[in-house]
């Protein structure tokens, strides 16, 4: 397939938050990709962590403004912008209830893994909705990181009609982030309200969700996985390969993302 635009929707990014092997790879993907010719646009979470004036940070106003409910509950989704080196640009989805004010020790999704499943419910529909609102038509969609697996679960499920998420191929990372405490029993409920039929929560209706649930969730509904760290999990990647979707195996190195270009005109 003819790669022309790749979305990235992000768990953590370089340099908005501390290097990590997840922050690092999430800042030399895109900026890799657009140095090989891709157009890039690229997503995060605005954790507490990240700070705005440092980082030139600013709100679009015409893209923030609407409303996401929640579990019956009214959540603004606020999205702000920064530039990456290349040029590209990184957009952040922000909610008070969601995302802490100010500066933080480590990022909220540790502080409060109480509210895990609505902090990922809100910020995948916030990914879709500011896409939307862009009017952009990716060739791929790349989700990396636990809090971004939801997303293709909404797109595939809600909005697979919609043209900015029709013909493009998603993109699944596995990464060693596993979360500790499962997300809310209640999460197959507040997907059901967004319009979730009882087939696709049937899995994990009116229980925990572990990291395990969450991945398997999400390989039902993307196209391809990629191996994004050497010490994932080996029953999560045991599970990756029997769904006999297109599989990337990790490489350690700056050609990694070349690796991931070429892996993605197959698809």
């Amino acid at each position: 397939m003819d790669v022309d635009k790749v979305l990235f929707i992000s768990q953590e990014i370089a340099p908005y938050l501390p290097d990590t092997p997840m922050s690092k790879m999430g800042f030399d993907m895109p900026q890799g990709m657009q140095e090989l010719g891709v157009q890039v646009r690229t997503f995060m979470p605005k954790y507490g962590l990240i700070n705005e004036r440092r980082n030139q940070l600013h709100e679009v106003i015409r893209l923030s403004g609407m409303n996401l409910i929640i579990d019956d509950s009214d959540h603004p989704l606020i999205i702000k912008v920064a530039t990456l080196p290349s040029r590209a640009q990184v957009y952040f989805i922000f909610n008070d209830d969601y995302f802490a004010h100010g500066l933080t020790k480590e990022l909220e999704t540790v502080t409060s893994p109480d509210d895990n499943d609505e902090r990922s419910i809100f910020f995948v529909r916030g990914v879709i909705e500011t896409v939307r609102k862009l009017r952009w038509t990716p060739s791929v969609i790349h989700c990396c990181g636990w809090i971004t697996a939801l997303a293709m679960v909404y797109m595939r499920e809600l909005f697979n009609d919609d043209p900015s998420f029709r013909d493009a191929k998603i993109v699944y990372s596995l990464w060693d982030d596993e979360f500790a405490q499962p997300l809310d029993a209640r999460m197959g409920v507040k997907l059901k309200m967004d319009g979730m039929s009882d087939e696709v929560v049937a899995d994990i209706l009116d229980k925990p969700v572990d990291f395990k649930a969450l991945t398997k969730l999400a390989l039902r509904y993307c196209d391809a996985v990629v191996q994004h760290s050497a010490n994932v999990n080996p029953e999560i990647l045991d599970m990756a390969r029997a769904t006999g979707l297109p599989f990337l195996p990790y490489e350690e190195g700056p050609q990694f993302v070349e690796k991931c270009l070429e892996f993605y005109k197959t698809l």
